[in-house]
């Protein structure tokens, strides 16, 4: 028989140790993160029926979607996203979970889309959302929780993007292309990618804009400035639509919010280009930047929606959330270098020199671990040489080495394997306290 070659379908991607340590950390970090504002986890299936999802994002992501037939004759598709399966999982399930409710979901989505950097087929978000309020209380929050996040996985320069729907629709009323929204603001929402002219061009074949109306889309979403200056511009924009002027009262009110919460100055910055490609956003919508690194585009967005659970239940469910696009923000930091090469989760490694001691060799390790730090055994007595290279190459911080002598002696020696150095500590078999204090130093980082 021919041997099959291994290989992975394109977009799709193998996760290596030294990539599913830091992704790991960053899942880990999330949770703490929702978990510490009271979002509660979930989980759906990796399959819906293909009416749950046909017809909730774009047009663009219906074409994206991967569809198919089961076995029982059923069309069906993988999620695109986890805000159009929340809004099922409430709609079916509402009378037991209560309102309001606070839910975060970590899974895979998958998309047919074109490859790109830190974008593939399958990816991982790490949701979290609000359903069932319609006080701003909600969306202030989420910007809240996207600040701490970021703030918690070490990432300090970030700023993450506010604009409101109601402010573009009330602009869009008052120029007369109300009945074109979606389209509008798809086009918008492409400013960044495809410049002034590839927007113009958009408007005029998708919504038939003209190019009065161009000018003063184009105008309104490359305001600029700091936020009280923005503000004052939109006023005038949206002066006599009550929903625009509501939008903009509102961004206002996130603005004092959020720094009363302590957020730093610049933190939040209202973005006036910003719409979000979804169909289904109707008021505030976020995009998280990375100053060191914008041009990757945004890696922590969402927005409130209020109507997306109506289409299956008749009782008003709105919700408001974001989404940490996880493989995004790992290529980021890998390009940064801020990416450790680390590929074993178990700082210290135990060297065997002699597998008649093994048991004393688990034993030391079980002291270890009952003490909270994670500890590999090198499985066979190998030269100290092989072993220590493997320790170098897995990225651990420190090496434990016992031989006959230092077993006679009632010590055991410890490595710094960052620093090359090494110290002697007391260690009878019994009592690791010196082997504690000598680690807890090297990894303390």
């Amino acid at each position: 028989m021919a041997l099959i070659q291994p290989r992975t379908l394109k977009g799709f991607r193998d996760y290596l140790p030294e990539a599913m340590m830091p992704r790991e950390r960053i899942i880990e970090t999330a949770r703490r993160v929702y978990r510490s504002y009271g979002f509660r986890p979930i989980d759906t299936p990796a399959l819906e029926y293909l009416e749950i999802l046909t017809g909730k994002g774009s047009d663009e992501t219906d074409k994206q979607l991967y569809k198919f037939q089961d076995h029982g004759g059923r069309d069906v598709g993988l999620r695109f996203d986890l805000t159009v399966p929340l809004a099922r999982f409430v709609a079916q399930h509402q009378q037991e979970l209560g309102l309001p409710f606070k839910r975060y979901h970590i899974a895979s989505v998958w998309r047919g889309e074109n490859t790109q950097t830190g974008r593939y087929r399958e990816f991982m978000q790490c949701d979290f959302d609000t359903i069932g309020v319609t006080e701003i209380t909600a969306d202030i929050e989420m910007t809240l929780v996207i600040n701490d996040l970021f703030t918690a996985l070490g990432v300090d320069n970030f700023s993450v993007r506010v604009n409101h729907r109601a402010v573009l629709n009330g602009m869009l009323e008052k120029l007369g292309l109300g009945d074109r929204s979606a389209a509008v603001l798809r086009a918008l929402d492409k400013l960044a990618k495809i410049g002034d002219k590839g927007v113009r061009e958009e408007l005029a074949r998708t919504a038939e804009t003209t190019d009065a109306q161009c000018d003063a889309l184009i105008a309104m979403a490359s305001l600029s400035g700091d936020n009280e200056k923005i503000l004052n511009q939109l006023t005038p924009l949206v002066a006599g639509n009550v929903t625009g002027e509501r939008g903009v009262a509102e961004l206002r009110e996130l603005v004092a919010a959020t720094a009363a919460a302590g957020v730093p100055a610049g933190r939040i910055q209202l973005d006036p280009s910003i719409a979000r490609g979804l169909d289904y956003y109707t008021g505030i919508v976020v995009e998280t930047i990375l100053g060191d690194l914008p041009e990757i585009g945004s890696v922590a967005s969402g927005g409130r929606y209020d109507n997306l659970a109506g289409l299956y239940t008749n009782q008003k469910l709105p919700g408001v959330g974001a989404s940490l696009g996880l493989d995004r923000l790992l290529a980021a930091l890998e390009k940064l270098g801020r990416l450790d090469a680390v590929k074993t989760p178990a700082p210290v490694l135990i060297c065997m020199f002699d597998a008649a001691r093994r048991n004393d060799y688990l034993k030391l390790a079980a002291q270890l671990r009952a003490a909270g730090i994670g500890v590999e055994v090198y499985p066979e007595a190998k030269k100290l040489g092989k072993q220590l290279q493997y320790a170098d190459k897995q990225g651990f911080k420190a090496a434990i080495i016992i031989g006959e002598t230092e077993f006679a002696a009632g010590e055991c020696q410890v490595k710094d394997l960052k620093a090359a150095t090494g110290v002697t500590v007391p260690y009878n078999g019994n009592e690791p306290s010196p082997l504690l204090a000598a680690l807890q130093p090297l990894l303390a980082d």
